[in-house]
């Protein structure tokens, strides 16, 4: 008659193999937390430089301290081909161009903040940042009923005392992608522009731009561009999530 075998288990077997199993069970658990939790932006010195960079978004941050006469004509470039992005208002102009901001608001665009008066917050002390900051979140809550998370440091000037104090008040601060910066303020030429917006992205980048003349020329064909080379454009913050 054929015998069978009958394997068991002592109970420090049992015991030590339930532990290795445990161990197991929590190390890819942490594994493929870790994974989710990868930084997909660019961050240095606790400045974000770019978005998901393992996705397909462009954001087209816009800078606003002047040039109120094109925005109008550049919103609605945005709105035909339904285009939301991010802009960055300074307090003094937000007072002084209540209308606008409203505008910017209404058709869906994100207001973030770029300080009260465009000065350097590496020549200012803890308290004068903490104000440059402070005014414009009040002045846009009061307008237009927005409490701002994002601060773009005027010049993008920015040291660690900016961003301790960012951070405490509930913001992150936020810079141009290396490279993307249209330099539309000194050099007002539509194609050098256009060409500094478009010229070998890469998602999440952050572009940077303000409302002048040649701007809002070349951003029909900025759009076009990048739409047609397969990105979405977006906010800050919608290029930020992993999604």
């Amino acid at each position: 008659m054929k015998k069978i075998r009958i394997f068991t288990f002592s109970g420090r077997q049992f015991f030590q193999n339930f532990i290795i199993a445990i161990v197991l069970i929590l190390t890819c658990s942490m594994a493929f937390f870790c994974l989710n939790l990868t930084p997909v932006a660019k961050i240095v010195n606790g400045a974000y430089y770019s978005g998901n960079k393992n996705s397909n978004k462009i954001t087209l941050m816009i800078n606003v301290y002047w040039g109120t006469e094109y925005l109008e004509e550049m919103l609605d470039i945005l709105e035909k081909y339904n285009v939301k992005t991010t802009f960055f208002v300074g307090g003094t102009w937000a007072v002084q161009e209540s209308d606008m901001l409203e505008r910017i608001v209404s058709d869906g665009h994100e207001i973030a903040n770029h300080g009260y008066a465009h000065k350097e917050a590496t020549k200012l002390s803890v308290q004068q940042c903490k104000q440059e900051i402070l005014q414009t979140h009040k002045i846009v809550k009061e307008l237009v009923g927005i409490d701002m998370n994002l601060y773009a440091p005027p010049s993008g000037a920015y040291n660690k005392q900016t961003v301790t104090v960012a951070n405490e008040l509930g913001y992150k601060v936020v810079m141009w992608t290396e490279g993307r910066d249209t330099i539309d303020w000194r050099d007002h030429d539509s194609e050098l522009i256009y060409k500094r917006a478009t010229q070998n992205c890469k998602g999440g980048d952050f572009v940077l731009m303000h409302p002048t003349e040649e701007t809002k020329n070349a951003l029909e064909r900025i759009i076009i561009k990048l739409q047609n080379d397969g990105f979405k454009l977006c906010t800050i913050t919608e290029n930020l999530t992993q999604n």
